[in-house]
Order: C-alpha cells, then structure tokens, then sequence
C-alpha cells in the first residue's frame, strides 16, 4: 500500500504541475480554459503531499526514497505557490464584476454569457464575454473597455455581432485579447 501511495502521489504532483502549467500559459495567451480552479488544484497538491509522506515509509529501494523525497518536495512547493496564487488574488481583486445575460447560438452550439466589470478608482469599467464549454472550460472572447452595454446580433450559427465588432467562432475569433 504504502509502495503504491508513493508512486501514485508521484504521477499526481506531475498531473497537478501539468495543471497549472496550463493554467498559466492559456491566461497568458486566450486560449481554453481547461485547467480546474485554482482550490482544486490545491486540494489536489496537498492530496499529493499527504499521500507522498505515507508513500516514504517504503523504504525498500533508493530509487523509492529518492522519488518520494522528489514529490514531497514538489507538492510543497506546488502548495505554497498555489496558496499565494489564491491570496495574491483575492487581496488585488477589487473591483466589481457583475453578469448582465447570456446568449445562445441559433442551433445552441454556443454559448456566450457577458459581464459588467468596473474596477472603481484602481482601473476601467467595460463588457467582457465568455464562451462557455463543458465542465468548467470557458474561453475569454469578447473585453471592450468604456462600454456599458452590450449588443449581440447572431448573423448565423458561427457568427456573431457584439457591439459593432464581427467575430467567427468557428474560427476562434476574440476581440479586445491580445492573439
């Protein structure tokens, strides 16, 4: 049990690193969201953490050891990185954001739910959209800054008008996000 609990938090903290590697790179690029929220991936490291500290009581091989030692190591600085993630955001997220509708393609193959962000004195108010996928994926589309209401005209199933401004869906179009 103990062997196994070892290997699995080892496959799990690469999972878990995978995860947020993701997570990072699809913000700063504007692509799927696919990675779970933030408190997932840290109940997920810290499972790892736990399960790692059982697993190093396999003391039967170096090679055990040395990757129990790896993935205690990894877990911890998985959940410390996450825990500062998480504090670092809720401390600097002022601000408002507050859902105004949701639209749904002709066909329903898309969805698209829109909020009023306004960040006060520290920054900008503007529309921002969101294209909604399974789970909890979701694809950030649509930021305008200095705008206050938001006007949606479907022109077929894959197209969209939002505010003036023409957007494919199918392929991948977003405004306002850097590509």
């Amino acid at each position: 049990m103990r062997k196994q609990a070892n290997l699995w938090s080892f496959y799990f903290i690469l999972v878990c690193l995978g995860l947020a590697s993701y997570k990072l790179y699809s913000n700063l690029n504007n692509t799927w969201l696919v990675a779970p929220p933030n408190y997932i991936l840290l109940l997920l490291s810290v499972t790892t953490l736990i399960l790692s500290i059982t697993g190093l009581q396999d003391r039967q091989k170096m090679r055990d050891k040395l990757r129990g030692w790896l993935t205690i190591l990894l877990s911890s600085l998985t959940c410390i990185g996450i825990m500062l993630v998480l504090s670092f955001t809720s401390m600097f997220s002022i601000g408002t954001e507050e859902y105004i509708k949701t639209v749904n393609s002709p066909n329903n193959s898309h969805t698209i739910d829109f909020y009023h962000f306004d960040a006060g004195a520290a920054g900008s108010f503007g529309i921002r959209g969101e294209r909604k996928g399974p789970l909890w994926f979701k694809k950030r589309m649509y930021y305008e800054e200095n705008v206050e209401q938001v006007e949606v005209e479907w022109l077929g199933n894959d197209r969209i008008v939002i505010n003036d401004h023409h957007l494919n869906l199918s392929e991948h179009d977003t405004y306002g996000y850097r590509k």
